[in-house]
């Protein structure tokens, strides 16, 4: 049996690369939603039903957050009590903007109400896929 020098090479999975990549994939749709917030506010509050002054805060909160948790996951190791701030955070991102939607509080539009479970959907997810890498360190 022969193996091939790439194989023989390849070094495993580090324990924390599902808990990395899960912590750099939410930065980075943070940060793109934060720029995109920002950027285009003056577009989206009609579209949304949620005003431009609440769409740059919410632009700014993402890009800032966005750059703390890829510093998060740029850390040797991870520390697991960052990465439970960030997933705290997530789960509030993830009730507050239901909580918007069921209460109507903002008063958004259909298709900002979507976007918002949408949005709400993708933020649990990455909470699961954190939590998951957590578990596996």
């Amino acid at each position: 049996m022969t193996t091939s020098p790439a194989a023989a090479t390849a070094a495993p999975p580090r324990p924390d690369s599902l808990l990395r990549f899960a912590l750099r994939l939410d930065a980075v749709v943070s940060g793109l939603n934060g720029a995109a917030y920002l950027a285009a506010a003056p577009l989206l509050d009609d579209v949304l039903g949620l005003s431009g002054g609440l769409l740059r805060g919410a632009g700014v909160f993402l890009l800032v957050y966005g750059a703390a948790v890829w510093l998060v996951g740029t850390r040797r190791p991870i520390p697991a009590t960052a990465v439970e701030a960030v997933v705290a955070g997530n789960s509030l991102w993830v009730v507050g903007s239901l909580a918007v939607v069921a209460t109507g509080t903002l008063t958004p539009t259909t298709a900002g109400a979507v976007w918002l479970v949408l949005q709400a959907a993708v933020v649990a997810g990455f909470v699961a896929l954190q939590v998951a890498g957590l578990r596996r360190r």
